[in-house]
């Protein structure tokens, strides 16, 4: 493993600045997420009296809320939402809750994924599973034709996220080894989710909650999932072999700065300022833009439009020769055996 370059040494060094959270700020960004999702939810409930279209529509924000709070969620898990530790943990626990995600269990993995991002001797921590050319062609037919499968638009954004929110992260899968934390963190979430869940079918009955909160769900799983596949899935991001891995050369060009508009920007709370969240993980989302002002140099590292993020699905296939990702069709390509591939 190399160290970074005292350029990338330098960057890391310079955001150190931003990284105290602002316990005031932090508590004014959850009620302006909690409490619109809340209403929204209750009008989306209200509007199933005047058709499901308009409740349709307005579970769009709603999902677009649920999100913002698992990014709330998602920089508790790295300490950098409030100044204390326990409000960080508690209210990372009470979002999980929401977005149906075992906090503890969640935070410990990820904190695996920053650690290891972009290392092919590390992969499968969290991270979006993604083979080198020369692993997908030298499996059976049959596994190749799952890895397609799993790459699947349909599958990676719609059919896989309802999965993992929804059935995945209710068992510890993974963390079985680990004793008892991960299933403490796992079941309490659940037992919670299931109390909170009866009680909203007690007040509003159980058809209305499924028309209002699955939507909501499903709409921002995928969102989700979406967001963690374009911060490191892109044509030129960063993979290496553990012996020349560098953390510093993983977080700025493995990591994406998405360039969303500013109302996304607002929703995803600043996530798609990526890389400089994989820089230095204990900057607080509210701060991320002001790392962005004042160092505009850092602001063309990876960067991705919202345009140029819509190709990157086609993109399956680490080329460890040419360092970037490319398509099954391009893999056939540069291999010479399309007829080999299924």
């Amino acid at each position: 493993m190399t160290r970074g370059t005292p350029e990338n040494r330098a960057s890391a060094q310079l955001l150190a600045r931003y990284r105290a959270p602002d316990s005031a700020r932090g508590t004014l960004e959850l009620a302006i997420t909690a409490v619109p999702f809340l209403g929204l939810w209750a009008l989306v409930w209200a509007a199933l009296d005047h058709g499901y279209w308009l409740a349709l529509l307005l579970e769009i924000p709603a999902a677009g809320l649920l999100v913002r709070l698992f990014m709330i969620q998602h920089d508790c898990g790295h300490g950098s939402f409030f100044r204390g530790r326990v409000a960080n943990d508690w209210v990372g626990r009470a979002i999980g809750v929401m977005t149906l995600t075992p906090y503890d269990y969640w935070r410990h993995n990820h904190a695996r994924h920053h650690a290891n991002s972009g290392n092919l001797d590390h992969r499968g921590l969290g991270d979006i599973d993604t083979l080198t050319v020369r692993e997908f062609l030298g499996q059976s037919r049959w596994r190749r034709t799952l890895y397609r499968l799993y790459r699947h638009p349909v599958v990676m954004f719609g059919v896989g996220p309802t999965y993992l929110f929804i059935l995945k992260h209710r068992l510890p899968v993974g963390g079985m080894r680990r004793g008892w934390k991960p299933w403490l963190s796992t079941m309490g979430t659940n037992i919670v989710i299931g109390a909170l869940v009866a009680a909203a079918i007690r007040l509003v009955g159980y058809g209305p909650f499924l028309l209002v909160h699955l939507p909501i769900i499903v709409l921002a799983a995928s969102i989700g999932v979406w967001l963690f596949y374009v911060q490191h899935q892109f044509e030129h991001t960063y993979w290496s072999r553990d012996e020349t891995w560098n953390f510093q050369e993983a977080a700025l060009h493995g990591s994406s700065h998405y360039q969303l508009p500013g109302v996304l920007r607002w929703f995803t709370a600043n996530i798609g300022i990526h890389h400089i969240h994989h820089l230095s993980s204990r900057i607080p989302c509210y701060r991320l833009p002001d790392v962005l002002r004042d160092h505009p140099q850092l602001a063309g590292a990876a960067r991705i439009t919202l345009r140029q993020s819509l190709r990157t699905v086609r993109l399956t296939l680490w080329d460890e020769e040419r360092q970037r990702l490319v398509s099954f069709g391009e893999a056939a390509m540069i291999s010479g055996i399309v007829r080999t591939l299924p």
